[in-house]
């Protein structure tokens, strides 16, 4: 088993953009595209992520013969692996997930991940699996929604390089990824079910349309969040903001 190819390059406007490019002219992949730099990221929602200063940007671009709906389980897949890479690094349990793919530790999110698609000629997809990792510092309070931190406010711990980490996440990755290939979604989210905080306990899930608040009370078998409201009534989030700890 080998991971991808890394391409590293200096800056780029965003990683994610760059495997837009290439996908669009009609190169899938697989491959690892990693700045030192990024002068035009962005996270979920186009909220901006920024690269550089010992910190994590880079993209997997990958074919995919996969409905829409099952491609986008990837996120669980890249969570897991990320989650993994951290605390095989820093010690057991210390990041943990939350719905869908963020990654926390240290009193804060440090990573986020934003996996885009589009079709390919014949047929399938490709897929862009975007990840920012606050390795060495964390973006100012007065620029993110939620609290933030990086993996360098652990407490007797040294991050590694950029270069480093992403060399290990990508084997960690091509590992999950293929057992998700292999077995189905299943095995993904019982891992990530082991790594996550916050269900059992309060949450509010910023739709479209609507704010919700209830009890998250566990991952269903497609990576949907099951939230039990105070009515009792029982909804699928599958896509919004979702706070924990917060009702």
């Amino acid at each position: 088993m080998s991971a991808p190819p890394i391409e590293s390059y200096a800056v780029l406007d965003s990683t994610n953009a760059e495997a837009r490019r290439r996908a669009e002219a009609g190169l899938f992949g697989p491959v690892w595209i990693h700045a030192l730099e990024q002068t035009a990221g962005r996270g979920r929602q186009g909220r901006v992520w920024r690269g550089g200063g010992g910190n994590l940007a880079a993209t997997l671009l990958i074919p995919a013969d996969l409905p829409p709906a099952q491609a986008a389980q990837i996120s669980f897949v890249a969570a897991v692996a990320l989650c993994e890479t951290v605390n095989a690094l820093a010690g057991p349990g210390v990041a943990r997930l939350r719905w869908p793919n963020d990654l926390y530790t240290a009193g804060g999110k440090v990573a986020g991940i934003l996996v885009e698609s589009g079709p390919r000629p014949g047929g399938g997809l490709w897929l862009a699996v975007g990840i920012g990792v606050n390795l060495a510092k964390a973006p100012p309070r007065d620029q993110v929604e939620r609290p933030a931190a990086a993996l360098a406010d652990i407490p007797g711990f040294t991050p590694p390089a950029p270069a480093d980490f992403l060399a290990d996440l990508a084997d960690r990755f091509e590992s999950w990824r293929r057992t998700w290939v292999h077995d189905g979604f299943p095995p993904v989210g019982k891992a990530w079910t082991r790594m996550a905080e916050g269900l059992g306990g309060p949450c509010t899930a910023r739709l479209p349309d609507r704010t919700l608040s209830g009890t998250a009370e566990a991952l269903e078998a497609d990576g949907a969040l099951r939230l039990r409201l105070d009515t009792g009534e029982v909804v699928r989030v599958t896509a919004g903001d979702v706070f924990f700890g917060e009702t």
